[in-house]
């Protein structure tokens, strides 16, 4: 079918560009830990870390694409790997929850112990190089992400951002650091790493938690509030339409599928061909809309109340 030949090309793009971002955030990573000792800066070897991590969870959401590919072809999962996904989204925003805030527990603790100097020309030379890399692989990719219409590839984009963010921070407070010897504040220079990595702790910590709190609603198959209000109000306008008794409706979503189960009431005495009850569910179907791969659609029709 035209559809499951579009799904498959769109699961093998999403698989080659997560391959390349592996490759890209491991040479940042690398250099990231290979700096941050040399230059004894702790604010770089987080930064390292922050890739490292990334690597690691990037590399299971690229065998969570390759497994969506192959929908409806395994027989134990007559449903797909769509529930991966979140599970996925789930494992990175907790695990980069819990690097930010080691890092800033990690900063504070520096702070109170007197700070330290890194050497600073190290510093900006690895910031100035992971800044322009980060912030031209977030601008490619969200274009990629967009184009193809992938969550996947969102989450890795919104990652080259946390990153890049961070390494410009970085970048701004070696500038200052550099800048401030030989003055009367050189003996602030020893707060600056530790300061600035307990900040961009503080404001990148609530990015993680909005995913891990999206993707837990996720698995825990909770409604998503504006596809159930939109699937109540087709089927009330429906059953208002068509004379029918009640309806109840089951909406859920997992990664990028979206399930919707409805179950319609209608006259005991009612007798329709089945043409007509077909004609009805596309009808449905057409009102609420997203007909894909990605949707699951169930409309039964009954005259047994309990069957609701």
């Amino acid at each position: 079918m035209k559809i499951e030949r579009v799904m498959r090309l769109r699961s093998a793009l999403e698989a080659r560009l997560l391959w390349l971002s592996v490759a890209a955030t491991a040479l940042i990573a690398g250099l990231g830990i290979l700096l941050g000792l040399m230059a004894r800066s702790p604010a770089i070897l987080f930064d390292g870390l922050f890739s490292l991590i990334d690597v690691a969870i990037t590399w299971l959401t690229l065998k969570v694409a390759q497994l969506v590919a192959t929908q409806g072809d395994h027989r134990r999962f007559q449903y797909g790997f769509w529930h991966l996904e979140p599970l996925v989204i789930a494992l990175k925003a907790s695990v980069l929850m819990v690097l930010v805030a080691y890092a800033f527990l990690s900063a504070v603790n520096s702070l109170l112990k007197g700070g330290y100097e890194p050497d600073l020309g190290i510093a900006l030379v690895y910031a100035g190089l992971v800044v322009v890399a980060s912030f031209s692989m977030w601008w490619w990719l969200r274009g990629q992400a967009e184009r193809i219409d992938s969550g996947l590839v969102r989450l890795d984009v919104k990652a080259w951002l946390l990153s890049a963010l961070i390494t410009t921070a970085l970048l701004v407070a070696f500038g200052a650091a550099l800048a401030m010897r030989g003055t009367a504040a050189v003996d602030y220079v020893r707060y600056v790493d530790p300061l600035v990595l307990a900040l961009v702790a503080l404001v990148l910590l609530p990015m993680p938690f909005r995913e891990a709190r999206e993707a837990f609603g996720e698995i825990l198959l909770m409604a998503p509030t504006d596809v159930d209000a939109h699937v109540r109000a087709v089927m009330q306008e429906c059953i208002r339409r068509q004379g029918f008794l009640d309806f109840r409706s089951y909406v859920s979503k997992s990664g990028r599928a979206c399930f919707i189960e409805i179950s319609v009431l209608v006259p005991p005495d009612l007798s329709l061909p089945v043409k007509t009850i077909d004609a009805l569910r596309a009808e449905i179907g057409a009102s609420i809309g997203g007909a894909g791969p990605d949707r699951w659609l169930t409309i039964v029709f009954t005259a047994d109340p309990g069957q609701l």
